[in-house]
């Protein structure tokens, strides 16, 4: 049987579908590297990562104290955060990885064998009891002003790779873009040493999400399904766009 190229979904102003169109080009970000997403209006942002309490656990008096300290830590803020609870499946493949190395190394056959018994046992009850856990995550943003009203980061940030053959300096634009971001970026560091300092006060453990790990959600965030069947290659050292050139 022949093998056929899957269609576009994707329908265009006059209602037929465009195959030189993705559905990238509905994602409000461009692109991401630096630990950094890079919205299509010129903004950025960076994603923290936090533990939880349970608040519960705690004695009046430290329950008292949290409240507290989480009501100065927000009064102090001088720009806005988002702050993000995410629900997904547990995902064990790593645990399940390290389980069946743990299982080659074992030289008693009957170890093995519980081991191995074992492995079924998690998988099974974490596929039909569908344990759920969750995700605490802090979206930090910074935005220009220019960037608002776009135009120019949205020109810096739209540089198509054809243009190096119509005789544009793309030097002179890729090197002003990278000192654009730079510059941004050191805004949004401080903020994020601003929010993580302020979250570890009251006890947390606080990370930023690396280049690898923002793709790994956004992935498994508008592929659920997928995600969960094909993982992602490691990332590392490229630069992620969200929509390419055609």
């Amino acid at each position: 049987m022949a093998e056929t190229t899957p269609k576009s979904t994707v329908i265009d102003s006059k209602g037929k579908k465009n195959p030189a169109v993705g559905t990238q080009i509905f994602l409000p970000f461009s692109e991401m590297h630096d630990d950094t997403i890079i919205l299509k209006n010129g903004g950025i942002r960076a994603i923290l990562r936090t533990t939880s309490l349970n608040f519960n656990l705690k004695s009046e008096e430290e329950q008292n104290a949290l409240t507290f300290g989480y009501q100065s830590f927000l009064n102090s803020l001088e720009f806005p955060i988002q702050i993000v609870v995410r629900s997904r499946k547990m995902d064990i493949d790593k645990y399940v990885e390290g389980l069946q190395e743990k299982q080659k190394l074992q030289t008693n056959p009957l170890l093995q064998k519980q081991t191995n018994e074992y492995i079924d046992f998690v998988g099974k009850l974490v596929e039909y009891a569908d344990i759920m856990e969750k995700d605490f995550l802090v979206v930090i943003p910074f935005d220009p002003p220019r960037a608002q009203s776009g135009g120019i980061l949205d020109t810096l940030f739209s540089i198509k790779f054809m243009d190096l053959f119509r005789g544009k300096d793309m030097y002179g634009q890729v090197k002003q873009q990278r000192e654009e971001f730079e510059n941004l970026k050191k805004g949004l560091s401080q903020r994020v040493n601003t929010i993580q300092a302020g979250l570890e006060n009251l006890g947390l453990k606080v990370n930023q999400l690396t280049t690898q790990e923002l793709v790994e959600l956004f992935y498994a965030t508008y592929n659920p399904v997928i995600g969960r069947n094909e993982k992602l290659k490691d990332t590392a050292g490229y630069q992620v766009e969200a929509n390419p050139t055609t």
